[in-house]
């Protein structure tokens, strides 16, 4: 008896927690894109916003962060980010009246601020594309030294050993 009560209690708060996530996550849905720009309208508020090979335009307000890589994001006419701002290979444009909770990070790319925008964290620009292709070789670098270390490693275990000279 003791163990079905366990068992259907254990089912209800499982449930309540799945329809409680749901129902928080179908009120600040997450926009996620690979190659279509994304736009968040005046009166629109959404979670988190990433987008892959395309760029953010803000409007709105996004509850959490806007990332961009390989394109821009242009918050404009008190567009509200609660999170941070980050693009990698473009720019951030943020005009007046905008609003930043976090941090402001831009690699390979610039950022053009209004005066009047408000950004409570740090503001850390990398500019110039030139540090792009760095850090998209830097991986495959390091890769190819590890299997040159094992190649050399493996012929050296497998070289046959000098006979010893007799004196």
């Amino acid at each position: 008896m003791a163990h079905r009560l366990y068992s259907v209690f254990s089912a209800c708060v499982l449930i309540g927690l799945t329809l409680s996530t749901s129902a928080f996550a179908a009120s600040k849905a997450e926009h996620t894109s690979i190659g279509h720009s994304i736009s968040i309208g005046p009166n629109e508020e959404v979670g988190e916003v990433t987008c892959i090979g395309c760029s953010i335009f803000i409007r709105g307000h996004v509850g959490g962060d806007a990332t961009a890589v390989g394109g821009s994001i242009s918050i404009e006419d008190q567009g509200q980010v609660d999170g941070d701002v980050t693009s990698v290979a473009g720019n951030v444009r943020l005009d007046k009246e905008v609003k930043v909770a976090g941090d402001v990070t831009v690699v390979g790319g610039e950022i053009r601020r209004n005066p009047e925008a408000a950004i409570r964290g740090d503001v850390t620009a990398m500019g110039g594309r030139g540090w792009i292709v760095p850090l998209l070789l830097a991986p495959f670098v390091i890769l190819g030294l590890l299997v040159a270390l094992v190649i050399w490693l493996v012929q050296r275990l497998h070289r046959p050993a000098a006979p010893a000279i007799p004196a």
